[in-house]
């Protein structure tokens, strides 16, 4: 997994943006990380994956939601 970056969400929970490969697959994760009680940060249920190909339709639907 490589970290491509952190944008917190709020006091106890940030979103991350990972790159990461799976069963061949190269993804781009974006997942949102809690304080678990021990202190680490942790992966919770929320987040979406998708194809490093994919990524230019994401920016230009993220380009398109900022506009809007």
């Amino acid at each position: 997994m490589a970290l491509i970056t952190q944008i917190p969400k709020n006091s106890r929970e940030e979103y991350r943006v990972t790159r990461d490969e799976f069963q061949g697959h190269d993804l781009i994760n974006i997942r949102v990380y809690f304080a678990s009680e021990d202190g680490e940060m942790r992966p919770d249920g929320q987040g979406a994956s998708f194809r490093v190909s994919l990524l230019p339709d994401f920016m230009d639907a993220l380009s398109k939601a900022e506009a809007a």
